[in-house]
């Protein structure tokens, strides 16, 4: 949910399209023969959260639905029924001008989401909207959670809005327009239908053009961006900081690392193009000793390379063993067949780059393109 808020999905979308994710992935498992309690315990939700009134009750809304759903609709038990989320607070609401603002509007919205009993929360940084947060910045962060935890009175009970009129009310109000959503979704073919149409991207793409001229119209208030302007200072000058850089230590270790990964599989490319052998084949367990020796001739630990994965038996080679060209083309025909994506993913990591695996999904999924 998080990155449909970010990309300017109001709270309701972003509920509505999260959920109707999550019982989308819950109808794939049910297809693959598994039973309900078996899976459902494990899912758990990522929120962002922000300074409109639905925040407040964006986790009791879930919950709500979830538990409905899981109990009416698919027999489960009470574990599954109980939805978990994580809360982060808004990026998007952070501004470059006057940051120091910044961690007023950090904290109002860690209020609401502890009042709201999120199940885990991540603060911002105040500085996220200029750079990579300091140490500073992050400890500023963290009071906030602590601050709120250790001092605030009101959150030592757990539900500290509980009975409140206007939440119970806005409560209803923002459940019936998740509703409301899931009909539209539903009417298109369900979330893989409507994603065929491009419908939710084109909801979220108009709602952040909404917000974007609401915020220049002054329609919508941002302390210190379009309302209540320092007049001895230029909005649109940013203040002097320090950026974030990694350490000469850091870079160095980094293009060492990278440079042990090239040379581990600098042979890879003599394998296009010559067929795929079994992992198992004689000329994979000479490529692979050659490749264990070559490592271990670099100075790469050898013993911090997984010998097999879960589920691997004894004939079959190591992740590292495998050839990059290979492992990708069994990636690739895991993703057109429906299998287990994931499972090719942790053998993949081993042989390829994060470039490599991305661009052979591009050719059996195609690449994402904004609409216009």
């Amino acid at each position: 949910g998080y990155h449909i808020a970010e990309a300017g999905a109001n709270p309701v979308s972003q509920l509505a399209f999260t959920l109707a994710n999550g019982f989308t992935y819950v109808e794939v498992y049910l297809a693959r023969g598994m039973a309900i309690d078996e899976f459902a315990p494990n899912l758990s939700f990522f929120f962002s959260n922000g300074m409109d009134p639905e925040y407040a009750v964006i986790g009791r809304v879930a919950r709500r639905i979830w538990a409905t759903a899981m109990r009416e609709c698919y027999g489960a038990n009470e574990r599954s029924q109980k939805l978990k989320y994580h809360i982060q607070t808004s990026g998007r609401s952070l501004h470059a001008q006057e940051i120091a603002f910044n961690d007023i509007r950090t904290t109002l919205q860690a209020l609401l989401a502890m009042a709201d009993n999120c199940n885990s929360l991540h603060t911002n940084a105040y500085d996220e909207a200029i750079t990579t947060p300091t140490e500073e910045s992050v400890r500023r962060a963290l009071a906030i959670q602590m601050i709120n935890a250790k001092e605030f009175g009101l959150l030592a009970n757990e539900n500290p809005w509980q009975g409140s009129a206007f939440l119970e009310w806005l409560t209803d109000t923002v459940e019936a327009a998740v509703l409301e959503e899931f009909e539209r979704i539903s009417e298109r073919g369900g979330v893989l239908g409507a994603m065929e149409t491009g419908y939710q991207r084109s909801r979220i793409q108009e709602e952040s053009l909404h917000y974007e001229r609401l915020k220049h119209s002054g329609e919508f208030p941002i302390v210190g961006v379009n309302t209540f302007l320092d007049p001895t200072r230029d909005a649109n000058v940013l203040e002097a900081s320090a950026l974030t850089r990694a350490s000469k230590e850091e870079k160095d270790a980094r293009l060492a690392h990278v440079r042990d990964f090239q040379r581990r599989h600098a042979g890879d490319s003599d394998n296009v193009g010559a067929g795929l052998a079994p992992a198992h084949s004689g000329t994979d367990a000479s490529r692979s000793l050659s490749s264990r020796a070559r490592a271990a001739g670099e100075g790469v630990a050898i013993s911090s390379l997984p010998e097999r994965l879960p589920g691997q038996t004894a004939g079959d080679a190591a992740p590292w063993q495998i050839p990059s060209v290979e492992a990708l083309a069994r990636l690739q025909a895991t993703a057109r067949s429906g299998g287990n994506v994931f499972a090719e993913l942790l053998q993949a990591v081993c042989s390829c780059s994060l470039g490599q695996i991305t661009h052979a999904l591009y050719e059996v999924g195609g690449q994402y393109r904004r609409s216009m």
